[in-house]
């Protein structure tokens, strides 16, 4: 195994195969609701009535590797950028909905008879949250972030869907952060600070040296979850008084004019928040046991990632941490949003997650509303690699999965088929 194989990040960016030579693909800028400018791009073949969008919160899936897969089952691909992707300082769930919005009425405008969304890994709470609030009736959407902004749902033009893919779905960006948040961190401003009762990588609260599994107690576990949503709630305090403070200066400066008020209500506050690596799952794979290989999403070493630059939610505006990284606060939860969803929906497990683990999957999948519900699991890891080099990948499982779903429920005609023209 090369050296790249095994760095930090290891197994999250998977080349796509080829595409079906027939693929046309065009790129397309879409205004929201609220003005924003964001990005899309269509590819399809000959005789496409149902199109497929992809779309993440933080990421570009332009290259997604079951987009092969689907054009040559003979459905359209439409993978989505939100205003924050690749840059998730800003990163409000509710404005990434108004994205998605844009998508789809431009889907719907070009005339495809089927429009499906498949939201992968961090698309899946963000389809979820979408198809919830899209089935409600205007007046009842969600009408303010978590942090009190208008969230232009109840005026917006919220396209439905006529089905639903969730492939390796986690909970919802906050839902996730909850569960591997580090709740030894003794002070907000030192990344190094402990509290060594809590420190889960400390062998005197059961860590072992990797590889070998940890052995947390039952007793360490429930304070330790304890603890992490003690940490959350001080931060989420910490973003409402930033929030509150930049209020009673919008408040100042329409009462004075004066640009030094203007000045105190635009200045950032930005909160910096150290050591989000932690879930016990990752290095006591006793838990909720799975065929998830040691380490997290980051790489085999959780101990010393957690320290590292690399992790959930380092940086965000206080906004942006309420509305998406706040396990206490999001909207977008997916087991919250999930009754929502009762458009036809197959949700497919990936059974070597380490972002959803088999208990997080049931409670996603239980909670669904559609009535035509598909659950399945495929062995693989949560970006779509093979659990052990030389079967199979996840992605080839998973789009043999989504592939045969689809064209039982809707018209697919591959590339080649005899009843292409």
């Amino acid at each position: 195994m090369t050296r790249a194989a095994v760095g930090l990040g290891a197994g999250r960016y998977l080349a796509a195969g080829r595409r079906p030579g027939s693929t046309t693909t065009s790129v397309h800028e879409l205004t929201t609701a609220d003005g924003a400018t964001v990005r899309g791009v269509l590819a399809t073949v000959p005789g496409a009535t149902t199109v497929v969008c992809l779309m993440h919160p933080r990421q570009d899936l332009t290259h997604h590797p079951l987009a092969p897969v689907l054009l040559g089952a003979g459905a359209a691909v439409w993978t989505q950028q939100s205003r924050s992707v690749n840059n998730d300082l800003t990163l409000v769930h509710e404005q990434a909905l108004l994205d998605a919005a844009a998508g789809l009425r431009f889907l719907r405008e070009r005339g495809f008879a089927s429009v499906v969304t498949l939201g992968h890994s961090g698309g899946g709470p963000l389809y979820a949250f979408y198809l919830e609030q899209a089935g409600l009736a205007p007046a009842d959407r969600i009408a303010t972030t978590p942090g009190g902004r208008p969230s232009g749902l109840p005026e917006a033009e919220l396209p439905t869907a006529d089905g639903a893919v969730f492939l390796a779905p986690h909970p919802g960006q906050g839902r996730l952060l909850l569960g591997c948040i580090d709740p030894s961190v003794a002070d907000e401003s030192d990344p190094l600070s402990v509290v060594p009762e809590l420190d889960p990588f400390d062998p005197a609260n059961g860590f072992a040296e990797p590889p070998a599994s940890s052995s947390y107690s039952a007793e360490f576990l429930a304070r330790y979850r304890e603890a992490q949503r003690a940490r959350v709630a001080r931060i989420d305090a910490v973003a409402r008084e930033h929030l509150a403070r930049a209020a009673e200066a919008r408040e100042a400066f329409r009462r004075t004019g004066a640009a030094r008020d203007r000045r105190r209500a635009i200045a950032p506050r930005i909160i910096t928040v150290f050591r989000t690596d932690a879930d016990p799952r990752t290095v006591d794979l006793s838990l909720d046991p799975s065929d998830r290989p040691y380490g997290s999403l980051f790489g085999r070493r959780p101990d010393l990632i957690d320290y590292g630059q690399v992790g959930f939610g380092r940086l965000t505006t206080p906004e942006a941490w309420l509305s998406t990284w706040s396990g206490l606060s999001s909207h977008a939860d997916f087991v919250r949003c999930a009754p929502g969803v009762t458009v036809p929906t197959l949700f497919l497990e990936v059974t070597g997650d380490q972002a959803a683990f088999p208990a997080d999957s049931a409670r996603m999948a239980g909670a669904l509303g559609a009535t035509d519900l598909t659950r399945r699991a495929v062995r693989g890891l949560h970006f779509g690699g093979a659990i052990v080099e030389g079967e199979p990948t996840g992605n080839e499982r998973a789009g043999e999965a989504v592939a045969t779903w689809l064209a039982e429920r809707f018209e697919l005609r591959p590339p080649g088929h005899p009843s292409m023209p």
